[in-house]
Parts: C-alpha cells; sequence; structure tokens
C-alpha cells in the first residue's frame, strides 16, 4: 500500500506563540539588519520594489510591511508532475511527500566498504532504482557526475532523469546556459512550453548563503527561473554556532530570512512564481566545526521550518534522512529514521535528502536507498495516525468473538491488515531458524538482493522518438 500526501501536523516543537516571535524576528531582521545581495540585476529588482538598498554595501531592507506583502503572492501550493500523472505530488498545508537530495560526490559500496567518486552511471543507476521504489515520491538528483566538465553538468543530470524515471525530478543548478538547455529539453518532453508550464516535468533548487547573503550567481539564476514560471525551491543551510546563532530559535530566525530573501525575489520577478520555502538548517559540532547530517537538533529544526512555512502558508521543502555514518550501521539507521520522522509528523510538505545519503550528505548508496524506502513506509504509517471509527473499533466483531476467542479467521482481519499494519519488504522478522536457513544475510546484504532484482526490473524509459528530439535539440548530452 502506498501512503504518500498523507496530512502531518501532529508533532509541534513550537507553540503558535514561538512562531510568532520566530516571525517578529525575522521581519526585524528584514527590516533592520537587511540582506546582502550580490547579483546587480536582483539588487536593482530589489530597489525597483521598493527596498531600500546600500550600494557600497550590497545590503537590502524591505520594510515589514512590504516583505509581507511580497511573501503573500507566492502560491499556498506548488504542484510538482511526473511523466507519469500518478506520480504527481502538491506540496502545501500539511501534506508530507519524501524525495532524495544531493548533491552527493561520492558512491559508497558496502560489499567493499570503499568509497569512490559518482559517476553519470552511478546516477542513472539510482534514478532507475528510485523510479521501483514506492516510498520515495519524488526524484531529487542525488549525485554530481565528476567527469564531466560542469558546463555539461546540468543538461546530463536532468536527462538522466528524464530517460530514467517516470517521477518529478528537481535538481539544483550551476549555470545560467544550464538552465535554459535543461527548461528546453523538459518542453520537449512535455511537448510544449505551455505544456510544461501546465505540468512542470522539471523544478530547480537555488541556494542563500547563510547568514543573510544571496551571492552573485544564485541571484542571477533565481531571477531566470522565475521568468520562466519553473518551479524553485529558495533553501537555505545555516548552521548553529557557525552560521547562525548556536541557539535552534536563533538558527530559525536566520533561516527563516535566508530562504524568504529567494522567495520575495521570486515574486517581484513573476508575480504567482510557483515557489518553495525550504530549509538545510542543521547543527555543528563546534569540537571540530564539522557540519552535521544526522543530528537530532537538525530534525527539530527541520521539524520547526514546517510549522513556519505553515505560518507564511508557503510550501516547504524540509531536510531529513541523513546520517553521518559512514557504514550502513546501526548509526545509520537511528538517525536517518529520528530526523524523517520528526519532519514527516510535523507536516513538513517534501522532506528531500530522506534517502540514500550518508557520511555528512558527501555518499550516495543504492543499498541505504532501499533500506530508507523501508523506514520511509514506516514513517509514513505514522504520520496516518490512528483511525478511530465504528469499523475500526470493531465492536460487533469482538462481541461475537467473545472472551477467550480470536481474531485470525475473521472477515474484518482480512480486510484491515495490510491498511492497517505497515508490510516491510526488506525487514527480517522470521525465526532465528528461518533467517539461517537464508543465509544469516544482514540488512545491507538484503538491501543488495533488492537492488539487483530492482534495477533488472526497470522498464522505463523516454519514448525513442522524444529521446532523439531531446539529443539533437541540446548540445553537450552524454548518451
Amino acid at each position: 500500500m502506498i501512503r504518500k500526501g498523507i496530512d502531518g501536523g501532529s508533532f509541534k516543537p513550537l507553540s503558535e506563540e514561538s512562531v510568532a516571535k520566530i516571525h517578529q524576528s525575522a521581519m526585524r531582521v528584514i527590516e533592520e539588519v537587511g540582506f546582502e545581495v550580490n547579483s546587480p540585476t536582483a539588487l536593482d529588482l530589489f530597489e525597483k520594489a521598493g527596498a531600500r538598498v546600500e550600494r557600497e554595501n550590497r545590503r537590502v531592507c524591505l520594510s515589514q510591511d512590504r516583505a509581507i506583502e511580497l511573501i503573500r503572492r507566492a502560491p499556498p501550493e506548488v504542484r510538482l508532475c511526473g511523466q507519469d500523472a500518478r506520480h504527481d505530488i502538491l506540496l502545501g498545508g500539511n501534506r508530507v511527500y519524501t524525495g532524495t537530495g544531493g548533491t552527493a560526490l561520492y558512491v559508497y559500496e558496502p560489499a567493499t566498504d570503499l568509497k569512490r567518486p559518482a559517476t553519470l552511471e552511478d546516477l542513472k543507476r539510482f534514478t532507475r532504482l528510485v523510479n521501483q521504489l514506492d516510498n520515495i515520491h519524488l526524484f531529487m538528483l542525488p549525485t554530481y557526475p565528476n567527469e564531466l566538465p560542469v558546463e555539461q553538468v546540468d543538461v546530463n543530470r536532468f536527462f538522466a532523469g528524464l530517460d530514467n524515471t517516470a517521477k518529478h525530478i528537481m535538481g539544483g543548478v550551476y549555470t545560467l546556459d544550464g538552465v535554459q538547455q535543461v527548461i528546453r529539453m523538459a518542453e520537449i518532453v512535455a511537448g510544449s512550453d505551455d505544456a510544461l508550464k501546465q505540468r512542470p516535468l522539471i523544478s530547480m533548487v537555488t541556494c542563500s548563503i547563510s547568514p543573510l547573503k544571496m551571492d552573485w550567481h544564485y541571484g542571477d539564476l533565481i531571477v531566470a527561473i522565475a521568468r520562466s514560471s519553473i518551479p524553485v525551491v529558495c533553501p537555505a543551510e545555516p548552521l548553529c554556532g557557525a552560521t547562525s546563532p548556536v541557539t535552534l530559535a536563533g538558527n530559525l530566525v536566520i533561516q527563516t530570512v535566508d530562504s524568504l530573501m529567494g522567495v520575495m525575489l521570486t515574486q517581484i520577478v513573476n508575480p504567482g512564481t510557483p515557489v518553495i520555502f525550504g530549509s538545510v538548517a542543521s547543527s555543528t559540532d563546534l569540537r571540530y566545526l564539522n557540519y552535521l547530517a544526522g543530528s537530532i537538533e537538525m530534525g527539530l529544526l527541520n521539524a520547526a521550518g514546517a510549522q513556519m512555512a505553515q505560518f507564511y502558508k508557503l510550501p516547504f521543502y524540509a531536510t531529513g534522512g541523513m546520517t553521518d555514518s559512514k557504514v550502513l550501521d546501526a548509526q545509520s539507521g537511528y538517525e536517518s529514521a529520528l530526523t524523517n520522522m520528526l519532519c514527516a509528523l510535523a507536516g513538513a510538505n517534501f522532506i528531500h535528502d530522506s534517502a540514500g545519503l550518508m557520511e555528512f550528505a558527501l555518499t550516495m548508496c543504492a543499498e541505504k536507498l532501499v533500506i530508507d524506502d523501508e523506514i520511509l513506509g514506516m514513517v509514513m504509517r505514522a504520520v496516518e495516525c490512528i483511525r478511530v471509527d465504528d469499523e475500526t473499533l470493531a465492536f460487533d466483531l469482538i462481541k461475537q468473538v467473545g472472551p477467550g476467542g480470536n481474531f485470525v479467521t475473521a472477515k474484518h482481519t482480512r480486510h484491515f491488515m495490510r491498511s492497517e499494519h505497515y508490510q516491510p519488504t526488506l525487514s527480517d522478522r522470521k525465526s532465528r531458524e528461518e533467517w539461517a536457513e537464508d543465509g544469516q544475510k544482514a540488512t545491507w546484504e538484503r538491501a543488495s538482493d533488492i537492488v539487483q532484482r530492482l534495477l533488472a526490473e526497470h522498464n522505463h524509459r523516454l519514448p525513442a522518438v522524444t529521446r532523439q528530439q531531446v539529443l539533437s535539440a541540446i548540445p553537450g548530452l552524454v548518451d
């Protein structure tokens, strides 16, 4: 049973008063402190929109009223479509979806316990695998093909996605020319530019630099994407004690402002641009000044970020599911499970990085994709909570069976056994004797078997005519 788009929101790390205080502090920062905008184009746009601009230090400040006016232009829901409509998702409210994330530079292979630089072929393999995993609803391009020059990365990453999965493709972008070529590619696959706007098969990610900074390159990219009406995510990655105050509340203020910078710019460029408020907020190990991907504080920050997005009525891109572990061990499992669970229960709309990533988000692993798919199935079951009605209370059945009876053969049991209880595909629930007879395989070994089976079963490719059109029209593609 596939579970997606289920309403979360039962977990609220922030009270209503706390949400209001973070909002008020964020608005004060926007008005009194401001933020640095290094793109001349973006700087001009902010000034024309009524911002106070200090040209000598590229500082932008907006009144609280003007900031709220711009934020309210953004749509409260964003539809992300797959080539197959059954993979369409609608971000907004408390609805929860999960997906991969990136961009990892390495691939870990547990059979050899070694990692190596990621290649384009790895990306295609991960795409095919995610196409087969039911609990991963959206494919965010998770690896960087190290063998390609940066000028060819955007088109080849998105082509690998479009050619190997029917799910929606999201990805970070690196060059303005790459953005234009990727959009052209998606228009060919969709059928036309209008068809792509009606059913966006792709979305793009542009990051702010914490604290309170928009660089030249990403400022220009936000402007270009907003003009095209392609859905765009504006995440920020403040780190407690490094690029934000060490307190979680202080981090949330920085994260809110950093993401809203991008949101406001998209609405200045093109009011109504489908934009997604985003967070990659986490903590820092101040002993070594390391970024942490699996800390419980990361889960709390992104769950709280979901509440801030709901306050602003913006779709939310959260971060969870990663681990700082270097291998597929207990740490890998509990860190991924805890942060995914907190985000999902808080109603984060799209939990990116929720599957496959490890080692501070530097490394991707096929077996971990399968393990995390199992975790996400359990997480989504938890988001559903407990249905209580006359059918599930089962009073008439209890009365019929009576004291000392059993419910094994009841029609009620057959009817509800799969929908009420998550059915694992990876977890071992056999007796020790049965497990031994099956080879005494560890979790990652069973996951490896599933990887091979799913890759062998994969059958999604672009139609031959469409594929040839793309290859002919887009320079730099590696077939």
